[in-house]
């Protein structure tokens, strides 16, 4: 099976990358190489696979590189993107023409391709806004949901909030109507918090892998809001599963759009929950400042994965528990890869 992978060297992407050589796929990793990180991931995908893949060195915004590297694949997995809210607060043109004019570029090449290649989108829980209208609880340590114990489902409406919203958002919708309009395979994910091993976090985005470096190396850790904003989490592997499970059954993932993350029984409060977490890891105290809340950011988000479970057999396999140790053990083991 030959397969494109847009950000293949980011961290979702070299996780993904990683897999579907390691299954013998004939693999195009596309990445212009310009976030953080990427380079450290190239190098270590080719200490594993050596000329196992090709590196296309290239930006979503170039429809002719994206055309040329999209003819003859089976499967699209669409990862390339603007992923920080705040970036896109400052810079909301980029954000546009990455997010939205790359994921429309890339609809048109596999469009334009001739063999209706299967796309896999990745979406965000932010095309659901700030779910202002969604009643929420607060307890001692926590944010909660008062009527949705499974979390927010598909048919939430959507309500862009942010440019990072809007731009993911008509991506989004423009993946889910290439598949109505032209029949071409597409597939969504709205996905949640992920995270694991091969992810450079920031501030910005990425706030579990951010928190652990930071904690780990000694860095200051600042925490917007109260710190008892909730998120679910799941661990990188069980999300290259999930694409796994899409591109191996796109009679049943087709035109479908899947919230992922860990649900509800993963769900994690950022600090008030995930700070005691990472200190008991670390056996230590971790300093922290708090400041004003951020545009944008939802007091809860938790995934209803009841769906993307029914229709590709699929559920979480790794817990909040073990996979943060998991991360917190790969920091600490390449505590050189954060010379940065």
């Amino acid at each position: 099976m030959k397969l494109l992978i847009t950000g293949g060297a980011g961290f979702l992407g070299s996780n993904l990358a990683d897999f579907f050589i390691a299954q013998g796929a004939q693999l195009i990793v596309y990445d212009n190489l310009s976030r953080r990180g990427t380079v450290r991931n190239l190098d270590w995908l080719r200490r594993r696979h050596g000329n196992g893949f090709k590196l296309v060195e290239a930006d979503v915004r170039d429809f002719g590189r994206l055309s040329e590297a999209a003819a003859g694949v089976e499967v699209i997995f669409h990862l390339a993107a603007q992923v920080a809210v705040t970036t896109s607060v400052t810079d909301p043109r980029e954000d546009f023409e990455v997010n939205a004019l790359g994921t429309f570029n890339v609809l048109e090449a596999a469009r334009q391709s001739g063999l209706n290649p299967l796309l896999v989108f990745t979406s965000t829980n932010k095309v659901y806004g700030g779910l202002e209208n969604v009643a929420v609880e607060e307890h001692p340590t926590a944010y909660g949901f008062r009527d949705l114990p499974h979390g927010i489902g598909e048919d939430r409406p959507l309500d862009f909030h942010s440019p990072y919203g809007c731009s993911k958002g008509a991506a989004d919708q423009y993946v889910r109507d290439y598949s109505r309009i032209y029949g071409l395979p597409t597939v969504v994910f709205r996905m949640s918090c992920i995270y694991g091993p091969r992810q450079f976090g920031s501030e910005d985005q990425g706030w579990l892998a951010h928190f652990v470096i930071s904690a780990c190396l000694g860095r200051p850790i600042t925490i917007y809001g109260d710190g008892k904003q909730v998120r679910d989490v799941l661990f990188v592997d069980d999300l290259v599963r999930a694409f796994e499970l899409a591109a191996a059954r796109p009679d049943r993932s087709a035109g479908q759009v899947y919230n992922l993350g860990g649900g509800a029984g993963n769900a994690l409060a950022v600090w008030a929950e995930f700070g005691p977490m990472l200190q008991g890891l670390l056996g230590r105290e971790i300093p922290v400042e708090y400041c004003d809340w951020r545009p944008g950011d939802q007091r809860i988000y938790v995934s209803d994965i009841r769906k993307a479970s029914q229709h590709l057999s699929w559920d979480p396999k790794i817990g909040k528990e073990e996979g943060i140790a998991r991360l917190v053990r790969w920091v600490q083991d390449n505590r050189e890869q954060f010379s940065f």
